[in-house]
């Protein structure tokens, strides 16, 4: 085996954890895979001669590749004014297959994605890496062109700014499930009581709409129960074709009227009522999730 083949397996062999660094630098599967292919062109270019620690050393070429994507970004994403969902990853209610278990490790869920976007783009590295992915600072600082002790006050600001920002969900999943199947059940009824008692006073209802939906809404934040009731109750119409699912490894909600993704709603619950709501329903990202036909 020559040694660019031997790349070529080890590159292989590590893709997948590669894919779930680059997927929590940019809350987006497209992009993340976009950076995968990045880092094995710079890898096969660099030679891997030098290198001790393969797998250290492709985690750093596509964190340095997803800083690069994140600090490029069209203006959309950088306006603090809009709304932006990251890309969920969609499961069987069942459970997760083996990638996405290794995809969404540590509970990546989608409020933490949503507050890890409004950090800079090092200090969501130096996050990401070290308290993700216990890379140490010393590597970390090569890549952000930082000592490492302004590394560490890197990594220590935005995890203040992510625990004082991403609601902590309660552990059990299957009281999760409970609360969100409430939800439904109270949506698709129009039960606007039973929508207020299962919501906290201050949930937040982040909905990504997107230009292309046709249906005349704008995205927007929504908050406190009674106004988040209010919009639940005008998704009583697609009710009928919601299906639960797991969103980035928790209980949530699709809806698919005749077999196509309408939109993906991810729940946080926290003492056991919702305390936040992540809609996706802009139909030209959806339509690039990857997801399989959830049975009713």
């Amino acid at each position: 085996m020559n040694d660019e083949e031997f790349l070529a397996e080890q590159f292989e062999a590590h893709r997948t954890h590669l894919r779930a660094v680059a997927y929590r630098m940019l809350g987006s599967l497209s992009e993340a895979d976009d950076a995968v292919q990045d880092a094995w062109l710079r890898a096969g270019r660099a030679g891997t001669d030098d290198v001790e620690n393969l797998g250290g050393w492709l985690t750093t070429i596509v964190a340095r590749v997803s800083m690069d994507m994140l600090r490029s970004r069209t203006t959309r994403r950088e306006d603090p004014l809009d709304v932006h969902v990251p890309d969920p990853v969609i499961s069987s209610a069942e459970g997760l297959d083996p990638e996405q278990e290794v995809l969404l490790a540590d509970s990546v869920g989608l409020a933490l994605l949503v507050v890890l976007e409004t950090l800079p783009p090092a200090e969501r590295l130096a996050f990401v890496l070290h308290d993700l992915f216990a890379v140490p600072f010393e590597d970390i600082a090569a890549i952000v062109d930082r000592s490492p002790a302004a590394t560490r006050q890197l990594a220590s600001r935005a995890r203040r700014r992510v625990q004082g920002a991403a609601p902590a969900p309660d552990a059990d999943l299957s009281r999760q499930r409970e609360v969100v199947d409430a939800f439904l059940t109270a949506a698709r009824g129009g039960d606007f009581d039973a929508l207020v008692a299962v919501l906290d006073p201050d949930v937040l209802m982040r909905a990504d709409i997107g230009a292309g939906s046709g249906t005349g809404e704008v995205s927007r934040l929504i908050r406190g129960a009674r106004d988040v009731a209010q919009q639940a109750v005008t998704f009583a119409a697609y009710a009928p074709y919601a299906r639960p699912a797991l969103i980035n490894g928790a209980p949530g909600i699709v809806t698919v009227p005749d077999g196509q993704l309408f939109s993906v709603m991810g729940f946080t619950v926290a003492h056991g009522k919702v305390t936040e709501i992540n809609l996706l329903a802009d139909p030209d990202r959806l339509a690039e999730l990857e997801w399989e036909p959830l049975g009713d």
